[in-house]
């Protein structure tokens, strides 16, 4: 192994981290925070995923030598935050999670399991996804309307950067959060204090609560979105690059670490996608054998960052809340934008794509499950009465 270390792998898998954690962190502690968990249990669900997915990057690159690159699922984390509390509260919302990773698990090992996952029509499931989105990404316009000094800042940031070089234009509105943070905030007597106090690792283990709601509400879409939109595009990326990866035990060894993190408050990790191709394309070096070095560098990057996600999370929330959404909504402009395309761009599935979209982003819940589900329950049928009524016509 140590023969195909290089340099050039090495500042490719710091920056992997650092784009993976910084890029969408905001969108995680949103997520965890809206269903419920306490200021400690987000941290810990952040250190919890952000460990768990840089020791599945490292024991995944070792094992394979392909650079497999980890990331939590962000998708997931704005699925959270469109959710909102459910029955039982955060510990339901933890059960929760344990089932989606055993799912994720049994996709990998199962076959059947996995193809039905991917017989989930693509626009429907793209539609899914833009609809729980759309919510977070008016973040940034809410935090403008909310204070044009603190939030017009954290907006050019991101639009300015973006123009020049889009990989970091959400690092930049990062950047811009802390400076607004600093100079724009009337900080708390001893608000400071307390993040100094958090550079502690904080583990906190909640006791997972099982119920009908919170399975239909966040197991089964996290699960959808999860393997949907991370995992297969995953795969995707590395076929892309050349490498030729074994899906199911990829999946399953995914799942394996988020059954791991979900009892510290961990939603999911599974494979990347915008980072994998940063660790799997030409900048990480130029021979494909030897690339794996990035990956596993970001791994480790992944577990050190997470041992200061208290501190993070203390500091974010010095501010006020809209804020740090804007960022998470700025950091998901690009995942919306590419998934309203893709669900919208075949006529004959464009209604069914709609009624999907717009049933998913009213948020609306029946029965005490989310909008999410019911939004593809009502894409799907609409779509299999379409298709029907054509076969009548014929």
């Amino acid at each position: 192994m140590l023969k195909d270390f290089s340099v050039q792998s090495l500042f490719m898998g710091i920056l992997t981290a650092f784009v993976g954690f910084a890029s969408s962190f905001a969108v995680v502690l949103h997520g965890l925070q809206a269903v419920g968990a306490s200021e400690t249990q987000a941290a810990s669900g952040l250190m919890a995923l952000s460990i768990s997915m840089g020791l599945c990057a490292i024991v995944l690159s070792i094992a394979t030598r392909l650079p497999v690159s980890i990331a939590w699922s962000t998708p997931g984390g704005a699925l959270l935050a469109s959710t909102g509390l459910v029955e039982g509260g955060f510990n339901a919302a933890v059960g929760a999670f344990l089932v989606c990773a055993a799912l994720i698990v049994i996709a990998g090992l199962f076959r059947p399991l996995g193809r039905a996952v991917a017989a989930i029509p693509a626009p429907l499931a793209n539609a899914m996804l833009a609809g729980v989105l759309i919510g977070l990404c008016f973040a940034p316009v809410k935090a403008i309307g909310f204070n044009p000094l603190l939030g017009l800042p954290i907006a050019l940031a991101w639009i300015v950067v973006g123009a020049f070089k889009r990989l970091w234009a959400v690092p930049a509105a990062l950047a811009a959060f802390v400076l607004v943070l600093a100079f724009g905030v009337d900080i708390p007597e001893g608000g400071l204090a307390s993040v100094e106090r958090s550079l502690l690792p904080t583990v906190e283990f909640v006791a997972p609560v099982f119920n009908l709601p919170a399975f239909i509400s966040i197991a089964l879409p996290l699960f959808i979105v999860t393997m949907a939109s991370q995992n297969i595009p995953g795969i995707a990326v590395l076929k892309v690059n050349g490498y030729e990866p074994k899906p199911g035990p990829l999946f399953a060894v995914t799942g394996l670490f988020s059954l791991l993190s979900a009892p510290f408050g961990g939603h999911a990790v599974n494979l990347a996608a915008i980072t994998a191709a940063m660790c799997a394309g030409h900048d990480a070096h130029p021979d494909p054998a030897r690339r794996y070095w990035a990956a596993l560098v970001a791994g480790i990057g992944y577990v050190i960052i997470g041992l200061l996600a208290g501190a993070v999370t203390a500091f974010v929330a010095l501010a006020p809340p809209i804020l740090i959404q804007a960022v998470a909504g700025l950091a998901l402009v690009g995942a919306f934008s590419s998934s309203a395309m893709s669900a919208f761009q075949a006529p004959e599935t464009r209604e069914a794509s709609a009624i999907t979209f717009l049933v998913t982003a009213s948020g609306v819940s029946f029965g005490g499950i989310s909008g999410a589900f019911w939004g593809l329950l009502a894409g799907g049928l609409m779509m299999v009465l379409s298709r029907f009524v054509q076969l009548t016509k014929k």
